[in-house]
């Protein structure tokens, strides 16, 4: 409901008690004979204020209700943001820490065949068979492990 945006709230409550006047007055004038032609008008539209007085503010507590709602549901936003941020951290150290670790293993995987194939140079003969070395195999699984 727009409007109850635009008013404050004591108007409303105005329109509730105007309409209960309203009937109230509607009701006593019957007795008065000038005006007793004017108190079933006055009692109907009473009666219409009325339901529009308790229609509005019937609004007002669904908006205030919801408010609340929207309030509650900000703050868990909040606390909700701040853990993600406290994770991400979390989660970026340790991604720092396993890409040192692949790449000390990489490194020290490269100077393992490097200090390797110096044995191996010298026993392949320039038309001989070339067979692979079990440590070079094993190095390649070893790297090829996900880091610990």
């Amino acid at each position: 409901m727009w409007i109850l945006s635009f008013l404050p709230d004591w108007i409303f409550h105005a329109i509730v008690i105007v309409g209960f006047l309203a009937v109230i007055l509607g009701t006593f004038l019957k007795s008065i004979p000038i005006i007793n032609k004017y108190a079933l008008l006055l009692k109907i539209a009473g009666y219409f204020v009325l339901a529009l007085g308790i229609f509005l503010e019937g609004g007002i507590h669904t908006e205030k209700i919801w408010q609340a709602r929207v309030k509650e549901v900000e703050a868990k936003l909040a606390i909700a943001e701040q853990q993600s941020k406290e994770e991400n951290v979390k989660i970026v150290n340790k991604v720092v820490t396993k890409t040192q670790i692949i790449r000390t293993r990489g490194n020290d995987i490269v100077k393992y065949v490097d200090r390797e194939i110096v044995k191996y140079d010298t026993k392949f003969a320039p038309g001989g068979q070339c067979e692979i070395p079990k440590e070079f195999i094993k190095a390649i699984n070893d790297a090829a492990e996900a880091p610990k």
